[in-house]
């Protein structure tokens, strides 16, 4: 059994109960983990709260990740009231919807810059912010979340391809430059899952499919499995693990085809 007890957890990307970040949440509570969880904007924050009372001592903050003055606020206030962290959990991606829909050829510059913005740099700012407050002896854990689109071309993920793959780019360097600090950068390549936003992928149906049946385990995943797989990167289990791509998607990255 984990114990996380004693230890602060912030957790970006929690939108509803369906939402991997959700499931990573709730095994990071359960373990004892004193849990922040951000929402991005007004229209957002009572479905954040609504999910807050499910997890008894979790408090919310609003932070929108593409906005560095709500960034640095942030953790002005998470320095205030905690005065450290040991866990950040980045769950965080979007590109706007067309740009999932057309050909890749047709990507928008304006859609391109988007993608990577939230989804790729959001990941540096919030870790720049939070390294002055990882100053536990044990050090800290940053993760992340990927997909195997960043590797091979998934029909229709388009730019979120692109943009993952600078994101597991972004793991190692971020992991090369705050290691000295003891904090370890890691992501988690999740198999596809049912959540609100990969509706919004073409053809997702599809994808659950043909997963299942190529994956090694014959099966999809269940985002309680990424949950168990961020406890284990938050713990001090994880302690010789950093710059990692840690796939958890039943198998189905090794096969050919």
């Amino acid at each position: 059994m984990i114990n996380m007890q004693g230890r602060t957890a912030i957790v970006f990307g929690v939108a509803n109960k369906r939402s991997i970040a959700w499931a990573i949440a709730q095994k990071l509570h359960a373990a004892g983990a004193k849990l922040v969880i951000t929402y991005q904007n007004e229209r957002l924050e009572q479905e954040a709260k609504d999910l807050i009372t499910d997890l008894p001592g979790a408090e919310g903050f609003r932070c929108d990740v593409s906005n560095d003055a709500e960034i640095e606020q942030l953790f002005a206030e998470l320095k205030s009231r905690f005065g450290k962290i040991h866990t950040l959990v980045h769950s965080v991606a979007y590109a706007p919807a067309d740009e999932l829909k057309n050909d890749f050829l047709f990507t928008t510059r304006e859609g391109f810059r988007i993608a990577h913005d939230v989804s790729v740099y959001s990941l540096i700012a919030v870790t720049r912010a939070a390294v002055p407050l990882m100053t536990d002896e044990a050090g800290g854990s940053v993760m992340t979340l990927t997909y195997h689109g960043a590797e091979r071309v998934v029909p229709r993920y388009n730019v979120m391809g692109v943009a993952k793959a600078a994101l597991e780019a972004t793991v190692r360097y971020l992991a090369a430059d705050i290691g000295k600090n003891k904090i370890r950068v890691n992501a988690i390549s999740a198999g596809p899952v049912k959540t609100l936003a990969a509706r919004g992928i073409s053809g997702f149906g599809d994808m659950l499919k043909s997963h299942a049946e190529r994956a090694p385990l014959k099966r999809n995943i269940d985002a309680s499995e990424v949950g168990d797989t961020a406890l284990f990167l938050a713990s001090d289990l994880s302690t010789g693990i950093t710059g990692e791509v840690i796939y958890v998607d039943a198998g189905y990255n090794i096969m050919g085809f």
